[in-house]
């Protein structure tokens, strides 16, 4: 039975820990997949569209303050009055970066190659000087405007968004390049803000990928930068990143997974790269997943607990069953049967005395038959307690069949095995049964007999059967020893 028992509670064991590990398991690497899904493909694009929309709508006050400075008439007229007063151009630049409050304004004149300047005339651009390469770009091209990304000569070479917008004289002839400067900083801003609220890595890059733009908060983003900076410099990668307008990918940097979206910002000819590692988040899916866990242990051991409790409970309840009389609470010939061996294995081993009684009711069917069936177990009841008042705490009694009881006496030889059973028989004769108005006087005949080392359990309850069959046959209500 207790192997039984220990093999259930480790099937249980088993079942519920294989079962709860699978099922944390299978829950915590779906929700990790889905996560750099979500992230891959919803999360990170959104924030590519939303900055990108912010950085449009930021451009599109710039492109409509160049588009009035192209077609104002006080500019046209004074380039067709051959530039004569060169203070009236350089007032009415100055007034257009104070009044939109820009960070340059310009002119650059066809006819002449000057710079015009809110500080005054700069210099005469040159085809062949590589700083000046952007009017030439914009002489000869068909849009009306481009944004170009250029350091600010007159800025200390600050990084800035350029509005250059082509002007037509009133015949439609070009007479020049003007238009306004923004630095990046309502991009870098954009990007701390972005980087804050989403805890995601932003950059920009270059088609060469040289990172142009990021969030310089914290040495940490940092050190992200030169690590994509140096991941950038793997042609494979570089061409995975710029591979189409926009891309959605894993890979790892730092040895950790990371999650990226780059989209191609045509107004700056630059890659904007959204940027998360993956480690943030499931860094709170492994957290669930150990508790999980931690709570699944748990459980488990309520319910091996509760299951080794019940089985417990069953086992002592069935073996109880199995091995008492139900009527008198005492052990049953089974229970006897089972304690029998150890006790003569022990006395070969220890011979310090074991007797055995054989005690049975007289006359018992008479009782039966007189005061009814229920009479009968009364009395068998009155004994039992009776008997069992008077043994010790290491004696062993049991009822052996209907009306008979086997006595089993620890270190006690046959004088004293025969002095207890004359005791017993005494103590029933002097304590009739009182039931239902009636007084029954109840008798017992008991025989005795002593362990001998080459006894069997039959041999000793054998002679003892025998000692109680003299005593009955020699009139009821006497102890007979052999």
């Amino acid at each position: 039975m207790f192997k039984q028992k220990k093999r259930l509670i480790t099937f249980l064991s088993i079942l519920l820990i294989v079962g709860f590990l699978l099922t944390s398991l299978a829950s915590y690497f779906i929700s990790v997949a889905s996560l750099r899904y979500r992230l891959t493909h919803s999360e990170l694009p959104l924030t590519s569209d939303t900055i990108y929309s912010e950085i449009q709508r930021d451009l599109l006050r710039p492109i409509f303050i160049s588009s009035l400075m192209a077609s104002n008439t006080f500019l046209r007229d004074w380039v067709i009055e051959k530039e004569q007063n060169q203070n009236a151009i350089v007032r009415y630049l100055k007034e257009t970066q104070e009044t939109y409050n820009t960070v340059t304004s310009f002119f650059v004149s066809e006819q002449t190659r000057n710079y015009y300047h809110p500080d005054g005339l700069v210099k005469q651009v040159k085809p062949d000087e590589l700083r000046d390469s952007w009017y030439f770009r914009v002489r000869d091209m068909t849009e009306d405007f481009e944004i170009n990304v250029d350091s600010d000569q007159k800025n200390d070479d600050a990084l800035t968004v350029f509005i250059n917008y082509r002007v037509y004289d009133y015949d439609k002839k070009f007479i020049g390049a003007t238009g306004v400067g923004l630095t990046v900083n309502a991009v870098q801003k954009l990007i701390n803000q972005y980087q804050l609220t989403y805890n995601r890595d932003i950059f920009f890059i270059d088609s060469g990928g040289n990172i142009k733009l990021s969030n310089t908060s914290s040495k940490q983003i940092q050190e992200q930068a030169t690590e994509l900076h140096a991941l950038l410099q793997s042609k494979d990668f570089l061409t995975k990143v710029t591979a189409a307008e926009t891309v959605a990918f894993q890979d790892t940097l730092k040895g950790q997974p990371i999650s990226l979206n780059t989209r191609y910002i045509k107004e700056f000819d630059w890659y904007l790269v959204i940027m998360q590692s993956e480690l943030q988040e499931t860094g709170k899916l492994l957290r669930t997943l150990l508790l999980n866990l931690l709570f699944c242990a748990f459980i488990t051991s309520v319910v091996l607990f509760i299951t080794h409790r019940t089985i417990s409970s069953y086992q002592q309840d069935i073996e109880h069953m199995a091995t008492t009389d139900k009527l008198t609470g005492l052990y049953n010939r089974q229970a006897l049967e089972l304690l029998f061996k150890p006790l003569l294995l022990d006395q070969n081993r220890n011979p310090d005395g074991l007797s055995l009684l054989l005690l049975d009711i007289d006359h018992f069917k008479q009782i039966n038959d007189s005061h009814g069936h229920l009479a009968g177990d009364a009395v068998l009841e009155h004994l039992a307690t009776l008997i069992k008042s008077r043994l010790r705490e290491t004696d062993i009694i049991c009822r052996w069949g209907g009306e008979e009881f086997l006595i089993l006496l620890k270190r006690c030889n046959l004088r004293a095995a025969a002095n207890m059973a004359e005791e017993l028989r005494l103590a029933i004769m002097n304590n009739p049964l009182s039931y239902q108005e009636h007084i029954l006087n109840i008798t017992v005949s008991l025989g005795v007999s002593e362990y001998h080392p080459e006894d069997t359990r039959k041999k000793l309850i054998g002679r003892a059967d025998k000692a109680l069959y003299s005593a009955k046959a020699n009139g009821r209500n006497q102890v007979v020893s052999v």
